[in-house]
């Protein structure tokens, strides 16, 4: 019993200095990776978030974009850092996505990362060039049936969650095509707009305004439901087909030993945000849509999303 007093009391202390560590967090200037290059949508949306989020925990948030193997570089830098609420992770759907791509993935998103905030949801949207004779998404089955392998269409990198939408809907759509993946979105649009390739599942932040100047044509959705912005473009749902939807998410990680109640602090802090309407317009010009998570919920989903996907890479015979 003598020995075990030392112990307590070193435990004790330990629990006392991280409940102070919780309440004066934040005290200083939080880090932000964002694993991928700038001006994507999982740059642009998340830069609008911490922008305001800084303001209302009174500290910067600084950003660093570190880009490369679809997200895992900069997510592995997260996951080494020290878990004292002053790293955090903006990630998309390409974290759940990875372990299915990257077999010798240096860490386990579902481990070694803790679900700090889910900032929302997108969808991504089939554009064509215009010069390509598909009025309709059902056009383009009926041709692509008819020219199996012959359709090229773009992505941001294999396993990219553009690239799982078109795999998607391909495989739904019972279609063969062939997938030329690029360094970023902004190439793969450059080739789109030069009639270079067929398609692209491109989120909708970006397609939209291109959609609206005519420089390119939509022809489906990706998501279960219309989005509001193109009420007229249907669904894979309206055209018949099953298991073809995909949504494109970001969320907000920490590393995984971070003390609960500062993930519950940035949490809290991060949800009274998303709620000011405000800042939901702000993020609805960009495509996005809040859907408010608890951190146990946003953890559920994540796991859940990684089953899907392995599936998914699986059928497609996507390689690693």
């Amino acid at each position: 019993m003598r020995r075990s007093i030392p112990l307590l009391l070193v435990l004790a202390c330990l629990s006392a200095a991280t409940a102070a560590q919780a309440e004066n967090w934040p005290s200083r200037m939080i880090r932000a990776t964002i694993p991928f290059g700038a001006g994507s949508a999982a740059d642009v949306v998340p830069r609008l978030v911490f922008d305001r989020l800084s303001a209302e925990i009174g500290q910067a948030i600084v950003i660093e974009n570190r880009p490369g193997a679809g997200g895992t570089l900069g997510s592995a830098m997260v996951v080494k850092a020290d878990p004292d609420g002053y790293s955090i992770l903006a990630q998309s759907s390409a974290l759940a996505i990875a372990p299915a791509i990257y077999p010798k993935l240096s860490f386990d998103p579902n481990k070694d990362l803790t679900s700090a905030l889910m900032i929302g949801f997108s969808a991504n949207v089939m554009i064509v060039p215009p010069s390509r004779p598909w009025k309709t998404i059902q056009d383009f089955i009926a041709d692509a049936k008819a020219r199996p392998g012959s359709i090229v269409f773009g992505s941001v990198g294999v396993g990219s969650a553009v690239h799982i939408s078109a795999e998607k809907f391909r495989l739904a759509a019972g279609i063969e095509t062939t997938h030329v993946p690029y360094r970023g979105g902004a190439e793969v649009i450059a080739d789109i707009l030069g009639g270079r390739i067929d398609f692209y599942f491109c989120p909708l932040a970006t397609a939209l305004p291109l959609i609206q100047e005519g420089r390119v044509r939509a022809l489906v959705v990706s998501t279960p439901k219309r989005v509001a912005e193109l009420p007229d473009l249907p669904t894979p749902i309206d055209i018949g087909l099953k298991n073809a939807d995909s949504v494109f998410w970001l969320g907000v990680f920490m590393p995984a030993k971070t003390p609960r109640d500062i993930v519950e602090k940035f949490h809290t802090a991060g949800e009274k945000l998303l709620a000011e309407p405000a800042t939901q317009e702000a993020l609805k010009k960009l495509g996005v849509e809040t859907q408010p998570m608890t951190t146990a919920e946003m953890a559920a989903f994540m796991a859940r999303e990684t089953e899907d996907f392995l599936a998914v890479v699986k059928a497609a015979g996507i390689q690693p």
